[in-house]
């Protein structure tokens, strides 16, 4: 049976940590320089492409609408389609992949057409309302096949039109912001007019947000932000490929190691993303420094081992919401209890993450209390044996196999959900657990 197929994994406790991890591609750099290839003008190789569920949904897409890719293992040759897609006709199946959904839906509702978006059930279940509201202002034609603000989706139309100021609210998630400032390059009138995005609302996952700015301006379109809720993206004539980008390791998969180390004794050390990383995420290794772990970072790597007892106390998650749920597990191992705030975007992702930590962080015994935003974990002075539901959420199965370090072992159910951003991941927390 392979763990794609297996209903649960084992895992014995593990006593120490100590090794060294090669990370996958970082999904959200993968996903979006996928879309920005495509959409240049030029042939684009992508290395270290990460090779999961996620990316191969969004590969498929790209086929599916005309564009021309070439894979072999984590190099991806893109001959970009110039700003409109061949096709403009398709039926795209996204299953849970927001980062595939949110800027397609963007992409093809400016460029117009007869397209259809949608996914697993979960994904119906995601709200797109914001983003849908925005390119509507832009004159797009999309519409709800079903529930209203949410996918499946379809579009028709001749396109939106880039142009004037766009209002879009950004305290549910960034993608939406990330999904508009992607596709306006290739919108009606792009190369005339400028555009100008504002937030009506905080903007959550801000470092999301950053990387799409930093990669659109790889690919030659750049966005002036005077403000904190501005946007501006002057006329343009579209994207162009930059020739060869190398794809950054996964920064949120390089908390579970990092968090490894710390617990676990270390030292662990994970390469393929460092100190200059784009990634928010990569301030997760901060956060665990200031809590007491012993952090070592260079260009291309990030190494951890234990230092002090961990602090515990109030921590602000809202610039590394997915990597801020290994911290609900490190919570466990400090000396005083902890409170994850500004973490509401969790209840909007794969599952209720809120919901979901809460109820299978008490089944190894610990004392949680939890909100809208927030939720606050004691230390765990004894851990419990226990069967993990993960909701098929890759990140709940990632998460709770560190509750191995606890001493009392753990059993995931559903494994293979990984297969979504990591699919060797048990692989390589065995490469670095020791039982000795």
């Amino acid at each position: 049976m392979t763990l794609r197929d297996a209903a649960s994994l084992e895992l014995a406790p593990i006593a120490r940590t100590e090794g060294e991890v090669a990370l996958p591609g970082s999904k959200s750099i993968s996903n979006r320089t996928l879309l920005l290839s495509a959409l240049a003008r030029g042939t684009t190789v992508l290395e270290g492409l990460l090779d999961a569920d996620d990316t191969a949904h969004m590969l498929e897409a790209l086929r599916m609408l005309g564009v021309s890719v070439d894979r072999t293992g984590t190099t991806c040759v893109v001959h970009g389609a110039g700003g409109r897609f061949p096709n403009g006709t398709a039926r795209l199946y996204l299953g849970n992949a927001g980062t595939a959904v949110r800027p397609l839906t963007a992409a093809l509702a400016m460029q117009g057409g007869d397209y259809t978006i949608a996914g697993v059930p979960r994904m119906h279940e995601r709200p797109i309302g914001d983003l849908v509201d925005a390119l509507r202002h832009q004159g797009c034609d999309i519409r709800y096949t079903d529930k209203d603000g949410y996918p499946p989706l379809a579009i028709g139309g001749a396109g939106g039109h880039a142009g004037g100021r766009l209002p879009i609210r950004g305290d549910v998630s960034s993608q939406f912001l990330s999904a508009v400032l992607m596709a306006l390059p290739v919108a009606r009138g792009a190369a005339q007019t400028e555009t100008t995005i504002a937030l009506t609302t905080p903007l959550v996952s801000r470092p999301y947000a950053e990387i799409t700015l930093r990669l659109m301006r790889r690919f030659g379109v750049d966005v002036a932000t005077p403000d904190a809720a501005t946007f501006r993206l002057a006329a343009t004539p579209g994207y162009v490929s930059p020739g060869t980008f190398h794809v950054e390791g996964d920064a949120s998969a390089a908390s579970y190691f990092i968090a490894a180390g710390v617990i676990g004794g270390g030292p662990v050390r994970v390469t393929g993303v460092g100190r200059d990383s784009i990634q928010g995420d990569v301030a997760f290794a901060d956060v665990l420094a200031r809590q007491g772990g012993d952090i070592r970072m260079g260009d291309d790597f990030i190494e951890a081992r234990r230092g002090r007892p961990l602090a515990g106390g109030t921590i602000d998650c809202i610039a590394i919401p997915d990597a801020a749920m290994t911290l609900a597990i490190t919570a466990l191992f400090a000396r005083a209890p902890t409170r994850l705030v500004n973490i509401g975007s969790w209840r909007v992702k794969e599952t209720d993450r809120i919901a979901a930590m809460a109820a299978e962080l008490a089944k190894l015994g610990a004392t949680l209390a939890a909100g809208n935003d927030w939720l606050e974990v004691a230390p765990l002075a004894e851990f419990r044996h226990a069967g993990i539901d993960t909701y098929d959420d890759h990140r709940m199965a990632m998460c709770f196999a560190l509750a191995a370090i606890g001493g009392a072992g753990v059993t995931i159910h559903d494994p293979g959900c990984v297969r979504k951003t990591f699919p060797g991941y048990f692989d390589a927390l065995a490469r670095i657990a020791h039982d000795d």
